[in-house]
């Protein structure tokens, strides 16, 4: 939790313009970001942009055991230079932790690897960054809310109420839309800087000064998040210029932007880093995440605008959203059972390793809601088509969609856990049996 403050607290002192620092920045390396090289190399440099001093550990290089191995480190002034001499360094993959005093007084600072004839990890696997977090979980569950809440709610708009809503209801469903992009946004930062933070591990007043180019660079977590971040940023201006002219046209832009960078979560996750993923399992988790947001956020609308703001639209969308819903849990079904068998080697692994209890209670949450769904659809719309429903109805559906929009957002969560969880490694394939020898 005290890292998720420091990073809330850094994101929103990012926010603040703040006078230009003076400090190093890094320009160049060698070797370069995550590069193979065939023969080991004699010497690490870095070069910036302005003349750097070489504090205490100015240049570590870390083999797989933690251990530096560097003999001297230089700095070159003439030629803004940070200069590591190397011993003769074996197969492996190493990680470069560097420190530059600037002229400015502070300590610039990064990480990056390379390898020696294997290929180098990225930066959020190099030596000392200790993986996700439970802060970075929660981060991760409030993203995808706010996607849901954001793209899911217009969705709802457009797919299923159709016409016009009162002033009222209106005006509840571009605030619930419009503070949940902004949330996907600021969160996205925030869920950034967590990752950077573990991988550059170091304190918030050194953080400051960090060099995050090898994170957003070098994986793809950095590339999905610069992508999703200027998508969110088009979602929101969309969302103003809808409300500010009226116009319905923006809103199918929001909502179809929305959708399409939504996509890269499945293409920085599970879905896309796996050693057996495949294009078909990047859309089956793109498909999984879009029709959950969908169901998510349609319910929040129904419970949080139709129902209190609009009782006159509340049969009409709860009769189109009960359509819709059934199409979105299909789609979360069958997607998701795909992922797993891919994911889940054997099926014992469903109770034999922590992936697999998670996705147990996420099926069995999933399974609670699809129950709760089929007595709406079987029991209340019936009702609500036929006589409209009186007050004691409509009443107790508001409190029932407020418990199985929580149900849902549980799932979210879990969904969130499972995206940073340890999937169970793939059967390798045995090595081939020697040839017998001819007598």
């Amino acid at each position: 939790m005290r890292r998720l403050i420091l990073a809330t607290a850094l994101a929103i002192a990012l926010a603040v313009p703040a006078a230009a620092a003076a400090h190093a920045t890094l320009v160049n390396l060698s070797p370069s970001l995550r590069q193979e090289l065939q023969a080991p190399p004699a010497r690490i440099v870095l070069r910036f942009d302005q003349p750097v001093d070489a504090p205490a550990h100015a240049i570590e290089v870390l083999d797989p055991k933690g251990k530096d191995v560097v003999r001297a480190v230089t700095a070159v002034k003439s030629q803004r230079e940070l200069v590591a001499t190397l011993p003769k360094l074996p197969r492996g993959a190493y990680t470069v932790r560097w420190r530059a005093l600037s002229s400015d007084g502070h300590i610039a600072n990064g990480v990056y690897t390379f390898g020696v004839r294997v290929p180098a990890p990225p930066v959020t696997e190099a030596v000392g960054a200790g993986g996700p977090t439970r802060a970075e979980d929660i981060v991760r569950w409030l993203y995808f809310l706010g996607i849901a809440l954001g793209v899911g709610g217009i969705g709802f708009r457009l797919l299923v109420v159709r016409g016009p809503l009162p002033p009222r209801a209106e005006k509840r469903f571009h605030w619930i839309v419009g503070l949940a992009a902004v949330g996907t946004l600021e969160v996205g930062i925030l869920a950034f800087l967590l990752r950077a933070e573990d991988a550059l591990q170091l304190g918030f007043v050194d953080f400051l000064y960090g060099d995050l180019s090898s994170l957003a660079n070098g994986t793809r977590f950095g590339e999905a998040f610069i992508a999703m971040t200027l998508g969110y940023a088009l979602v929101i201006a969309l969302l103003y210029l809808s409300w500010l002219t009226e116009r319905r046209w923006l809103l199918w832009g929001a909502f179809l932007v929305g959708l399409l960078f939504a996509s890269g979560l499945s293409l920085s996750g599970h879905s896309g880093v796996e050693p057996n993923s495949t294009w078909l399992s990047e859309l089956a988790d793109w498909v999984h995440l879009s029709a959950a947001a969908l169901w998510v956020g349609g319910l929040v609308q129904l419970f949080a605008v139709v129902w209190p703001a609009a009782p006159e639209r509340r049969r009409e969308a709860f009769l189109a959203f009960s359509r819709l819903a059934t199409v979105c849990v299909a789609l979360v079904l069958s997607a998701g059972i795909y992922l797993s068998i891919q994911r889940l080697p054997h099926l014992q692994d469903l109770w034999r390793t922590g992936y697999g209890h998670v996705l147990l209670v996420k099926i069995a949450l999933v399974s609670l809601a699809l129950l709760w769904g089929g007595v709406h659809r079987q029991l209340a719309a019936p009702r609500l088509a036929r006589d409209g429903g009186g007050t004691i109805l409509a009443s107790r559906l508001g409190r029932s969609l407020l418990g199985e929009s929580a149900v849902a957002m549980s799932v979210l969560l879990l969904a969130a856990v499972l995206v940073d969880s340890k999937t169970p490694p793939q059967p390798t394939a045995p090595p081939p049996a020697a040839a017998q020898r001819s007598p």
